[in-house]
């Protein structure tokens, strides 16, 4: 392994890393830091991983402007045995980054040149300043300022989470003078944001058969009800086995939601456009506003380069787990339809998956779990007691019926069906198992014990 434009390795936690996030940040592709591994590519660890990554959150949140957030991961990773982190940073679309202490300088500002960061020359910087876009949605004054949070401070305390006083200003939902930005807007408790689902009887849009309508409030709940309405229309049919079950759907639903949501997090929302989703008998179409971020091509746009166009719905979306990892959703989407199935015009960007029995394997994993769990099509009785489990956050009732559904479920099992990383799944793990309700018995190989009547 050798660092290239888009790697750089450092052995420990160093002074040196915010200048190497910012020529990232300022590069056209991003580019990913690995931190317990040399510049030969030796692995070495660390030995507080945990620790490290709070103080690389705490350093790129402080030290770097504009702000970064929205546009970084830090993921940990075992390697050789050993504990490493891994910071995926995008290519940001307010450049040019610098350190706060120097400001728009060179000696502030950065931009990787090979497989190194080097001071952007004065030239580079005034003329990235001139370009930088305004026109954003943390920039945008929000029409009304009477906006309440109720249920998106209800989602983060779903999602293990407390939103402290200062969350607007945290959560950079504020504009530069203090009012409510468009971002805030959006996932206010109420707001004019209308989102649809149309449904038609053909192949073309003369026949419209139903028209579901969305919105009109904080948009994290409108995308999963959107996520919930579509997976109930991924039809399935489903033949049990001795040893597995078979699960058929018209579209796959992992590629399917990870579409949802991208054109939710990604959609152009400064002209008041909304996604659009449209279910025909042929294919399911879901068109959002905006083509691609300017600076990033085609071929790296399915290579899984990030340039989020709201960094602010971004970091959100990934605090709430609807999304794992910065750049991760379209190389999923790949995994199942092919480049084809994206259309880019000046203004919009629409998938088109097209309709097809395709059969899913679920060997105690994965198959009809998903769009059963997605589309609150999870029956029986013990599901019935999970939801009245007060003192479990949402996240962590959906681990459980996953456990109730299939005793044998691994935890890579349980992290593939649900879309977020293994090492989130081990934290609602551990805290089932603290509250008594499931035990594993026989490690690797083994099962889970589960008991819903110990609280």
């Amino acid at each position: 392994m050798t660092e290239t434009n888009r790697i750089e390795y450092k052995r420990e936690l160093s002074d040196g890393l915010e200048k190497e996030v910012i020529a990232f940040l300022n590069y056209r592709e991003g580019g990913i830091i690995y931190i317990g591994i040399d510049k030969e590519g030796n692995t070495y660890g660390l030995a507080d991983a945990d620790g490290d990554q709070l103080k690389i959150k705490d350093r790129l949140k402080n030290n770097i402007r504009p702000s970064a957030l929205g546009l970084f991961d830090i993921v940990s990773e075992e390697r050789d045995n050993k504990n490493i982190l891994k910071i995926i940073v995008a290519s940001g679309p307010e450049k040019p980054y610098h350190l706060k202490k120097y400001g728009m300088s060179e000696k502030g500002c950065f931009i990787r040149l090979g497989s190194a960061a080097e001071p952007m020359p004065q030239k580079m910087i005034d003329e990235l300043f001139a370009k930088r876009t305004r026109n954003s949605i943390s920039k945008i004054k929000a029409g009304r300022q009477d906006l309440s949070f109720s249920q998106l401070k209800i989602y983060y305390e779903e999602s293990g989470h407390t939103l402290g006083k200062a969350f607007a200003k945290n959560l950079e939902l504020l504009t530069e003078d203090g009012a409510f930005n468009y971002a805030g807007y959006l996932l206010a408790d109420k707001n004019n944001t209308s989102i649809k689902v149309a449904k038609y009887s053909g192949t073309t849009r003369t026949d419209l058969i139903e028209s579901n309508e969305y919105g009109h409030e904080c948009l994290v709940k409108a995308t999963k009800q959107v996520i919930d309405k579509i997976a109930v229309e991924n039809r399935t049919t489903t033949k049990i086995t001795a040893k597995e079950r078979e699960q058929a759907n018209l579209w796959n639903p992992i590629a399917l939601r990870e579409a949802i949501i991208n054109a939710f997090v990604h959609n152009d929302y400064t002209n008041e456009i909304t996604p659009k989703f449209e279910i025909f008998s042929d294919r399911i179409e879901i068109t959002s506003a905006g083509s691609l971020p300017e600076g990033l091509s085609k071929q790296e746009f399915f290579e899984g380069f990030s340039v989020p166009r709201n960094k602010e719905l971004m970091r959100i979306y990934k605090d709430l787990e609807l999304v794992e990892q910065l750049g991760s959703g379209i190389p999923r989407i790949l995994d199942y339809y092919g480049k084809e199935s994206f259309v880019f015009s000046d203004n919009f960007l629409r998938m088109t998956f097209i309709g097809k029995e395709t059969t899913i394997k679920e060997g105690g994993q994965i198959g009809g779990v998903m769009s059963g769990l997605k589309g609150g099509q999870i029956g029986g009785q013990k599901n019935i007691e999970i939801d009245k489990l007060d003192q479990l956050t949402h996240r962590q009732k959906e681990v459980l019926k996953l456990i109730v559904s299939d005793n044998r479920i691994s935890r890579s099992g349980i992290a593939e069906v649900l879309h977020i990383n293994e090492s989130a799944i081990q934290k609602h793990l551990n805290n089932l198992k603290d509250a008594g309700f499931i035990e594993r018995i026989g490690g690797t190989r083994g099962y889970w014990e589960i008991n819903l009547d110990k609280n």
